[in-house]
């Protein structure tokens, strides 16, 4: 077990790599992780700016327990319907099924131990508490920290309060920034003096030395005095500390130059992290020449009101909720909200479209990154689109145009959430709610439930010949023939899956997809007991796969490969093919492939001589399948490998050893499952053999025979 950290080091999790320089609060600091230690929920409350996330963060990195601090950032949400799966995405959860995200959140975090940091919760609290009731009910070893302006109201909660820095703290804190920036404070008393009529709130202290580099801290004092009641604003009725920190933020926003303050108002409309490119398109214009944007969004940056931080997708941008809301709310005075959250849409479904042109390219790794990086802003489009009745065409069409994203990259839960918002709405768009029918049958398929996946994929196959939609009616062909393989009606599957490759070649389509018919197509000849030909299919879909840079497709095809080579007697083959594919399902969080992989390794594992090893792998992907669905889809046909390893491997470690091996896989993570299944340094080992070698080689000296043919299964090979 992993004794709590104390060296103020970013926890395992989800914590930024940095947590800011940090600066003062050394009591409260101490105060708070006391109270994490000792309390299962403790809230953080405080005003705006007061610097309650950054403290949050820096407590949870020292009080950390064995798996780690994992932070949600709630204010880009607005769904209260959505918190379950904003928190479930935080944690890194892969979820196939169609159960609530409420039920598989619970089932993950049951034996966890670790810190749920819930930031930015105040405008949820109606979905947050009854979370944080069951989540701490359910999971014994869970503590949650929770960050916002006010209590969540659940029993047992310990409230935090958060007041602004002493002046000493401030004055340390504005001399820091002023530091940062190559500026010296001089006069001690004219820098307490600001700070002080700043009351200390740290984003109001950060903000005025954001100014240093054009003003002196007297002249800052100044332009404070000149400016005070003037920008109090909020009414008498506002708490001072607010009204202060309008104060600071009004103050540092009049400063700005015209340009300034337009962009800042218009930066308003993302959610969470945004690039150039699109703060060039949806800000660009009216006012602000486009090939402006990026000389005002430096001096915002250097002024401390936007933020620059580096990411997997390359340098992004944020605002602080405060100030974003600031700013959002001179974009209504102006009444420009409604033309700058359309163009917010724009740039997103239009990021959206060629996302998924690109998917199907050597650029889709970069792909997935890029799509989890704008994932913010990608549903704060859906979220417009599926609220503004004359946009419900677009929703449909983003939704469903993000199917790589909802299956490829590992969201299928959340993909369902949206497809069938949309769904529920009359688009007048015959083609949009067509891809998004399709769409979610594929997702429900990939989850298991077999009511809602034939009505989704029946009613797009009706609406395409009403329609004459050539495209659609290939794809609903090709998701009922998908369907077909899952649920073992191999010949059903092999008529469909024949019909929509037919299909597919008459409208000229060529991607993923189609792709992943031609595999699917090979896994039904191969369990029907002709691995040369399911060979030959993949073979071809491989080629197709290297000409074009497509990854995803290709692993599902080394899939099928490595399972004939296992059919055939060639268990080294297999496991190459398999480690490849391995590694690339887990590095696009496909969960279901990453399972596939783990279950046939393990029977390959016990080729090579090492049965308690494919015991433990066995473990491993038993603690993935309910995240997956019913267990390889309540499949005889995919089934038989596991079954036979587990037969084989019994036979060779005895009952009570193969279920102990079994028992230490199901508790390995999902990055230990995969470093022990690519045989990465470091893997956890299987339990002490009390017969040690004389097993092992009596094991090694069975498996090293040729594997057994394929075995007749109902008038069909089951291979």
């Amino acid at each position: 077990m992993r004794p709590p950290r104390r060296d103020g080091a970013p926890a395992p999790g989800n914590l930024p790599p940095e947590l800011d320089a940090f600066v003062g609060r050394a009591a409260e600091l101490a105060g708070l992780a006391g109270a994490l230690d000792a309390s299962r929920l403790v809230t953080v409350t405080g005003t705006g700016g007061v610097g309650k996330s950054r403290l949050a963060a820096r407590a949870a990195a020292r009080s950390a327990p064995p798996d780690g601090v994992w932070r949600v950032d709630l204010a880009p949400v607005r769904d209260p319907e959505f918190v379950d799966h904003a928190v479930a995405a935080a944690l890194g959860q892969t979820d196939h099924t169609a159960r609530p995200p409420r039920e598989t959140l619970l089932a993950h975090l049951a034996d966890r131990r670790l810190l749920l940091i819930l930031d930015g919760f105040e405008h949820l609290v109606g979905a947050c508490a009854p979370l944080v009731t069951a989540v701490l009910r359910r999971a014994p070893g869970l503590r949650v920290l929770a960050v916002g302006r006010r209590p969540l109201g659940v029993a047992g909660e310990r409230l935090f309060p958060l007041a602004p820095l002493p002046e000493d703290e401030a004055a340390e804190l504005f001399r820091d920034r002023a530091a940062q920036q190559g500026v010296a404070c001089g006069d001690d008393r004219t820098v307490r003096q600001v700070c002080r009529r700043l009351d200390g709130i740290p984003l109001a202290v950060e903000l005025a030395a954001g100014r240093l580099r054009a003003l002196s801290p007297g002249q800052l004092l100044d332009r404070l005095d000149d400016r005070f009641g003037l920008l109090a604003g909020g009414g008498r009725e506002a708490p001072h500390r607010h009204r202060t920190l309008r104060t600071a933020i009004g103050w540092s926003h009049e400063l700005c130059t015209p340009g300034e303050r337009l962009l800042w108002a218009r930066l308003s409309v993302f959610a969470g992290a945004f690039d150039l490119e699109a703060a060039e398109y949806v800000c660009g214009g009216h006012g602000l020449p486009a090939d402006e944007v990026l000389d005002v969004l430096t001096e915002l940056i250097a002024q401390s009101v936007v933020a620059r931080e580096e990411t997997r997708a390359g340098p992004r941008y944020r605002m602080l909720d405060t100030v974003r809301a600031y700013g959002a709310q001179w974009l209504a005075a102006a009444g420009d909200a409604a033309r700058m959250r359309r163009r917010h849409r724009d740039w997103y479904v239009g990021l959206a479209t060629w996302c998924e042109l690109d998917w199907f390219s050597p650029r889709q790794r970069e792909v997935a990154a890029r799509v989890e990086a704008e994932l913010p802003n990608l549903r704060c489009a859906l979220e417009y689109c599926l609220s503004e009745p004359e946009e419900a065409r677009l929703g449909q069409y983003l939704a469903g145009s993000l199917w790589f994203c909802w299956v490829g990259c590992g969201r299928l839960a959340e993909g369902r959430h949206w497809l069938e918002r949309s769904l529920r709405l009359d688009s007048g768009n015959e083609h949009s709610r067509l891809k998004a029918l399709w769409v979610l049958g594929y997702v429900a398929v990939l989850q298991g439930d077999a009511a809602a996946a034939p009505a989704a994929l029946q009613e797009c196959r009706e609406a395409a010949q009403r329609s004459a939609s050539a495209v659609a009616l290939a794809y609903a062909e090709h998701r009922t023939g998908c369907l077909a393989l899952v649920t073992d009606d191999m010949a059903g599957a092999e008529t469909l899956l024949r019909s929509a490759l037919a299909r597919y070649r008459e409208v000229g389509e060529l991607n993923s997809n189609v792709l992943m018919a031609q595999v699917e197509l090979a896994m039904a000849r191969a369990f029907r007991g002709d691995p040369a030909d399911a060979v030959e299919l993949c073979e071809d879909v491989r080629r197709v796969c290297e000409d074009h840079g497509e990854r995803w497709a290709r692993g599902y095809a080394l899939f099928v490969l490595a399972y004939a080579a296992w059919a055939e007697g060639d268990p080294p083959r297999a496991r190459t093919l398999l480690t490849d594919f391995l590694s690339g399902a887990h590095a696009f969080h496909d969960l279901l492939g990453t399972v596939l992989a783990i279950e046939l390794l393990a029977l390959v594992t016990t080729a090579d001589g090492d049965p308690a090893e494919a015991a433990v792998l066995q473990g491993a992907a038993q603690g993935m399948w309910p995240s997956v669905g019913l267990p390889l889809f309540g499949s005889a046909h995919y089934n038989v490998p596991h079954e036979r390893c587990e037969a084989t491997a019994r036979r060779l470690l005895g009952d009570e050893r193969y279920e102990a091996c079994v028992r230490q896989g199901a508790r390995l993570g999902r990055e230990e499952a995969v470093g022990l299944a690519l045989g990465r340094p470091g893997s956890v080992a299987a339990p002490p053999d009390p017969c040690g070698p004389v097993r092992r080689a009596r094991g090694a000296a069975h498996m090293r025979e040729p594997a057994a043919s394929p075995t007749r299964k109902g008038g069909e090979t089951a291979g």
